[in-house]
């Protein structure tokens, strides 16, 4: 098997940093090269994930002030539109009279 120190698609950097610039359709040596090439670019992903995450970390507080002043927007609308509606009335619910005993079937 070809280490990758040795492959001309490999390249590693002066921090240690791996880059692959072969093409996993094209350019495979080894299939070992296949697997090593998904990890990579699972890494990637991962990566891009917690950089996303850390993003919204940080707009959390910010977004949580904005929802709270969007309700208490709202909330002084609506007061500030009660009087064109008037006071809400209770509906009041009538009871079904009684007509005597049920009666059962015979």
């Amino acid at each position: 098997m070809i280490q990758c120190k040795d492959c001309e698609f490999c390249e590693i950097g002066d921090d240690g940093s791996i880059q692959f610039h072969c093409h996993p359709f094209k350019d495979i040596k080894e299939p070992e090269c296949l697997t090593k090439w998904q990890l990579l670019k699972l890494d990637t992903m991962v990566r891009a994930y917690l950089a996303t995450v850390a993003q919204y970390k940080k707009l959390a507080p910010m977004q949580e002030k904005m929802m709270r002043a969007m309700e208490r927007e709202i909330e002084e609308m609506e007061e500030g539109e009660q009087w064109k509606y008037g006071e809400p009335e209770e509906e009041e619910e009538e009871e079904p009279e009684e007509e005597g005993p049920p009666t059962q079937g015979v």
